[in-house]
C-alpha cells in the first residue's frame, strides 16, 4: 500500500485499524486470517453495520479487508479469495457542506479584528493563525497538506511584490503542495494569501516561536509552528480553525475540510471551469470535483438561464 500504490501514512494508519479489529473478529471464532470463508467475512459485515459506525467506515473497513485478501491471491498465500461474491456496502453520495461567502469572509477576519484586544504576546499566533485560515480556503488545502508544508514550498514568496501598473500582469506566487497518493502539485496563491503568509514570516511572527534549539529537524523547515516550536499536527491546525469557528459564530459548521469545499463551490459559482477546480484541488478523478457542481443549486439555475434558448419568455407575438 505504501510503496505500490503510494497511499498516505493517515489511510495506512486507518487500514492498519481496520485489519486489527477484522484479526480480532477472527480470534473469536479462532479461525486464521488465510482460513476466513465468504460467510465468516459476510458475518463480519454484519457486525459492523449493527455495531452502529458510519457507512464511510463500514465501507473503508471492507475495503482493506477486500485489499488484504486480493494482496494474499495474489502472493499464492490462499487459493481464491473469500470476498468474491460478497456485495461491497456503497457510501451515499453526500454533498459538501459549503459555507456561504459571507460566513468565510467573516471567520477570516476574525484574527485581524482580533489583533487590537490581544497582549502582544499573542501576535505570533494570531498571525499564523490568519495564514493558515487564509492558505487553507484560499489555496483549497487538506489539512494534511497544510501541515505538511515546509519552508521551501513557499520559497517564490520572498520578495513577491504586486505589479506597479494596472497594465503589468505578475503571475501569482506558486504553493508546493504534497497531497493524497504522494502526488505533489503546484497552486497559485492569491493576494490575501500571500499577504497573511507574508506577516507570518515577518519578525513579529514565525522567527518568534522559534526555539534556541530544534528538537527535530523536521520542525526547523516547518512552515507552521505551534506555541513550543514544533512543527504543528493536525488535530493543532484543527483546533485552532475550530476556535476561530466559534469566534465567528460558526459553531458546529466549521472544520478545515468544510473551508475546502467551500473554495471549490466558490470558484465553480465564479465561472471556473471545472478541470481547472480539479487540478487546482488534486483530484485523482474528475467525478470527485463533480460533486460541487451539485452544491448551489443558484447557480444551475442562472447557468440554466443564462444558456438554454428557452429559459425565458416567449416573445409577445408567439404568446398565445
Amino acid at each position: 500500500m505504501a510503496v505500490e500504490r503510494g497511499r498516505a501514512s493517515n489511510t495506512l494508519a486507518a487500514y492498519r485499524r481496520d485489519l486489527a479489529s477484522f484479526e480480532e473478529f477472527l480470534m473469536g471464532r479462532s479461525t486464521p486470517v488465510t482460513s476466513a470463508s465468504e460467510a465468516v467475512i459476510a458475518d463480519y459485515l454484519r457486525f459492523l453495520q449493527a455495531s452502529g459506525l458510519a457507512r464511510a467506515s463500514v465501507a473503508r473497513a471492507m475495503a482493506a479487508i477486500s485489499g488484504l485478501y486480493r494482496f494474499l491471491t495474489t502472493e499464492g498465500s490462499i487459493e481464491s479469495d473469500p470476498l468474491a461474491g460478497i456485495e461491497k456496502p456503497g457510501v451515499p453520495l453526500g454533498l459538501p457542506k459549503a459555507l456561504s461567502e459571507e460566513e468565510v469572509f467573516s471567520l477570516l477576519e476574525g484574527p485581524t479584528r482580533a489583533l487590537p484586544t490581544r497582549p502582544s504576546a499573542d501576535l505570533p499566533r494570531v498571525l499564523r493563525d490568519r495564514a493558515m485560515l487564509e492558505v487553507l480556503y484560499g489555496c483549497g488545502l487538506r489539512i494534511s497538506e497544510l501541515v505538511g508544508l515546509s519552508l521551501e514550498d513557499v520559497a517564490e514568496l520572498v520578495g513577491a511584490s504586486p505589479p506597479t501598473t494596472a497594465s503589468q500582469h505578475v503571475p501569482p506566487p506558486l504553493l508546493k503542495v504534497f497531497g493524497k497518493g504522494s502526488k505533489e502539485r503546484l497552486v497559485p496563491m492569491g493576494r490575501c494569501s500571500q499577504d497573511a503568509l507574508a506577516a507570518w514570516l515577518s519578525p513579529e511572527g514565525r522567527p518568534r516561536l522559534m526555539p534556541a534549539r530544534w528538537a527535530r529537524r523536521g520542525d526547523a523547515e516547518a512552515l507552521f509552528l505551534n506555541a513550543r516550536g514544533q512543527r504543528i499536527t493536525r488535530q493543532g491546525a484543527w483546533l485552532i480553525v475550530k476556535a476561530w469557528g466559534e469566534e465567528a459564530g460558526l459553531a458546529g459548521k466549521l472544520s478545515p475540510h468544510v473551508l475546502r469545499h467551500s473554495c471549490a463551490t466558490h470558484m465553480l459559482d465564479h465561472g471556473a471551469d471545472i478541470r481547472v477546480v480539479q487540478e487546482f484541488l488534486g483530484h485523482a478523478s474528475i467525478s470527485t470535483t463533480q460533486i460541487y457542481t451539485r452544491v448551489s443549486t443558484a447557480r444551475l439555475r442562472a447557468v440554466y438561464d443564462a444558456a438554454h434558448p428557452r429559459s425565458r419568455a416567449l416573445p409577445a407575438t408567439l404568446r398565445g
